[in-house]
């Protein structure tokens, strides 16, 4: 885990060092304006969905420029010369990167996507499409709503263990009765590592998007 710093675009170390791969968290500052500038700089088309909160995941090839977006909550390419951008405000946004077959991915997360496995989905689709295999990926989570400050009710909670996923990222709210606080993060981290990843190749920028 590392602390953010000030910037208008939080990067990740671990994939700094992998060649030619360009990636960011967008901070408040960074707007889509400043998105295609990254990309013209870089030699990239912006790829963008009509995100739905769900569990489809949109694999390249891409629609052409000028055609509608794609719905879906992730986006996949093993093709140079894309940039795979989604918007989140509270949600978690999700990088996964194969280096060894330069594979990239990025997954928008919110409690409903996560309560459908969209990241579990996403690495489905990263190992049967493109043959990666789950002890290469890394993966990074950006800025998102933190354990401290989702409420959720009751019902969100029922909804997660009636399809089989972990209640230990709820814990009750003490500022509400009946409400829990839940954990995105942690629920996420914990599908991908149910999948395989290894624990130590999943980095966390820490900052809280209700707090800062």
């Amino acid at each position: 885990m590392m602390r953010a710093p000030r910037s208008d675009v939080l990067t990740v170390p671990a994939l700094e060092r992998i060649p030619d791969l360009v990636h960011g968290f967008g901070t408040r500052e960074f707007d889509l304006a400043a998105l295609r500038r990254l990309a013209a700089r870089n030699g990239c088309r912006v790829v963008q969905l009509n995100q739905i909160h769900s569990a489809v995941v949109v694999a390249a090839p891409f629609p052409r420029i000028g055609s509608s977006r794609p719905e879906g909550d992730a986006l996949v390419t093993a093709r140079p010369g894309f940039l795979l951008a989604v918007r989140t405000a509270d949600c978690l946004p999700v990088f996964l990167v194969d280096p060894e077959r330069s594979v990239a991915a990025a997954v928008h997360a919110g409690w409903r996507g996560t309560r459908s496995r969209i990241v579990e989905r996403a690495v489905d689709v990263l190992v049967s499409r493109f043959g990666c295999r789950t002890g290469s990926l890394l993966a990074a989570f950006g800025p998102c709503i933190g354990a401290a400050c989702y409420e959720v009710r009751e019902d969100v909670l029922r909804e997660f263990v009636s399809m089989g996923l972990s209640r230990r990222d709820f814990r009750r709210s003490p500022a509400r009765p009946g409400a829990f606080l839940f954990d995105l993060a942690a629920a996420n981290r914990r599908q991908l590592v149910s999948r395989g990843l290894n624990p130590r190749r999943i980095f966390t920028v820490a900052s809280c998007t209700h707090c800062d």
